[in-house]
């Protein structure tokens, strides 16, 4: 399981990763975008949208590295109160009940609403828009798979901490 968790982990933190080179073209566009129309009065429609195309892939594929990083909000009063066996009883419970469940009815529903996007070939109604609006929708369909990896892996981790591997004792087969 531990092989598993590792390679979880590798893609996980390697799409973390992105979400900040994303968060990095971002700040750069609103730049741009900013000095553009206050200095230049130029204002570009499609500068404007890929602005929150690209905090949309930030924040939907931030979801589960967040996850990962045990930094979403919860009672911590309580929690961190509690032994690392209750803690990891908490966490694969709200990962299987709460998160898992939400997670696959935006997967399903999202898959639907790109696939619908990408047929109709929809663009932006705007003129000077971007001209391919199912690729910032199919962020929800991608993002929720990778929520998917993401409960797995928080779920196997918690599970690898409530039953911990046993050492064999020196001089006995194991």
């Amino acid at each position: 399981m531990q092989f598993i968790l590792k390679l979880f982990k590798k893609i996980i933190d390697a799409v973390g990763s992105l979400c900040s080179i994303i968060m990095i073209l971002m700040v750069l566009n609103v730049f741009y975008d900013v000095v553009s129309r206050y200095f230049f009065n130029d204002v570009s429609i499609g500068m404007q949208e890929l602005e929150w195309h690209l905090f949309a892939a930030m924040f939907m594929f931030g979801i589960g590295y967040t996850l990962k990083e045990d930094g979403h909000v919860r009672v911590d009063v309580f929690y961190d109160r509690m032994s690392e066996h209750s803690q990891a009883i908490i966490n694969i419970l709200g990962a299987i009940f709460f998160a898992l469940p939400i997670t696959l009815l935006v997967l399903y529903y999202g898959s639907d609403y790109a696939l619908e996007a990408f047929q109709m070939g929809e663009g932006s109604p705007d003129p000077g828009g971007l001209p391919y609006r199912w690729i910032v929708r199919s962020i929800i369909p991608f993002s929720s798979a990778f929520l998917l990896l993401c409960i797995l892996y928080v779920t196997l981790k918690n599970i690898s901490l409530l039953n911990p591997p046993s050492q064999s004792k020196q001089g006995q087969p194991s």
